[in-house]
C-alpha cells in the first residue's frame, strides 16, 4: 500500500486539474471523483497521516448502496479507497465531467 500511495503522489503532480466532478457510470452503478480534499474520516483513519494531504474526495453508488471514498491518481487510473477498507482501480479514461455524464 505504501508503494501505491507513493506512486500515486508522484502521479498527482502530473494529473490534469479538474474543474468539476468526474463520473464513471456502468448501468446504475457510478463513481464520482472530486478534486476536493478527502473528507471521510473512516478512510483517513486507514492511512498514515503523511498521506492525508494527497487523498481527494470520492463517492460511489454500487448495487444500490452508497459509499464514501477517497482517491489518488495512480498512473492512468484512479486508486479508490473505501470506508470499509475495500480498494479499487478504475481507468481515468472511464470518467467524464459530471455535466456531460
Amino acid at each position: 500500500m505504501r508503494f501505491a500511495v507513493f506512486c500515486a503522489a508522484a502521479a498527482l503532480v502530473a494529473a490534469p486539474a479538474m474543474a468539476d466532478e468526474l463520473v464513471a457510470s456502468n448501468g446504475n452503478d457510478s463513481i464520482r471523483l472530486s478534486d476536493s480534499p478527502c473528507s471521510s474520516q473512516e478512510v483517513l483513519k486507514q492511512l498514515e497521516p503523511r498521506f492525508h494531504k494527497i487523498m481527494m474526495d470520492a463517492s460511489a453508488e454500487l448495487q444500490g448502496k452508497k459509499f464514501k471514498a477517497c482517491w489518488v491518481p495512480d498512473g492512468d487510473a484512479a486508486h479508490l479507497l473505501y470506508e470499509d477498507g475495500d480498494q479499487g482501480l478504475v481507468p481515468l479514461s472511464d470518467f467524464k465531467t459530471a455535466k456531460s455524464a
